[in-house]
């Protein structure tokens, strides 16, 4: 099965769509950035960014949003114009690289007492908000709120599996499990800082493996972050990469 990034799950509406790109809203979490974007269907000249830009940042200021989001195609990188351009207008720049592996070939785990594994149900779903919403108050309360609604809408889906890690019986890490036919995505795979280089994120993954066995795990990583490395040493296989671009906008004073 060739993976690509069309099978990673996407939290979003495709509202308007021409032959250049695709815009993604989600009205019930405005200031998720990875929900409020728009997604080039080939990279686009300087002219046709800054167009595109312009139609997004008024789309945005009518809702309240004070970001703009890109992503570009697959395995394809923005032309050294808009690179410029982007560098000189503030832009964040980064890059997503997108993993597979068969839960047959994820390395062994030491087992540590010390760690639990649950499936999130009615009895431990108010200790994964507590834990989620402390997490999540990193970007804002606004945000870690409006976060709160979106653990519950994936509490109530049947093809989300979220755990819940415990060191010593304290709630330690988090993993969202996006469950398809054929694929088992690993999403927003979070441990604690306080209870980290411990071995929880490894467990958690076990248990995905071990759940999902007949499967294909996937999962994105930021190219810039120390924890491709780790998913390169437990065996994930590169399937390709991924631009994207964001950038906070300063309201306009009249």
């Amino acid at each position: 099965m060739d993976i690509t990034f069309e099978h990673i799950f996407r939290l979003g509406n495709v509202v308007f769509e021409n032959n250049l790109y695709r815009q993604i809203h989600y009205p019930e979490m405005l200031t998720r950035y990875d929900s409020n974007f728009i997604e080039f269907k080939k990279i686009p000249t300087l002219s046709e960014f800054k167009s595109a830009e312009g139609y997004l940042r008024s789309f945005h200021l009518k809702h309240g949003q004070n970001h703009v989001k890109f992503y570009f195609p697959e395995n394809e990188k923005p032309i050294v114009e808009l690179i410029d351009y982007l560098n000189h207008s503030g832009y964040n720049i980064g890059f997503l690289e997108l993993y597979t592996i068969q839960p047959n070939q994820f390395p062994i785990v030491q087992e540590n007492p010390d760690i639990e594994i649950y499936p999130v149900t009615d009895k431990n779903l108010e200790t994964f908000l507590k834990y989620q919403y402390q997490q999540d108050l990193e970007y804002g309360s606004e945000f870690a709120n409006q976060k709160q609604q979106l653990h519950k809408r994936n509490f109530e889906n049947p093809n989300i599996l979220q755990l819940l890690a415990t060191y010593k019986g304290k709630p330690a890490g988090s993993v969202d499990i996006i469950i398809t036919k054929d694929t088992a995505e690993i999403d927003g795979l979070v441990v604690d800082e306080n209870f980290q280089k411990k071995g929880i994120g490894s467990r958690l993954q076990k248990f995905a493996m071990e759940q999902f066995f007949n499967k294909t795990i996937i999962l994105v990583a930021d190219g810039e972050d120390t924890p491709r490395d780790m998913y390169r040493k437990q065996n994930y296989q590169y399937h390709g990469f991924k631009y994207h671009v964001n950038k906070v906008c300063i309201p306009e004073s009249n």
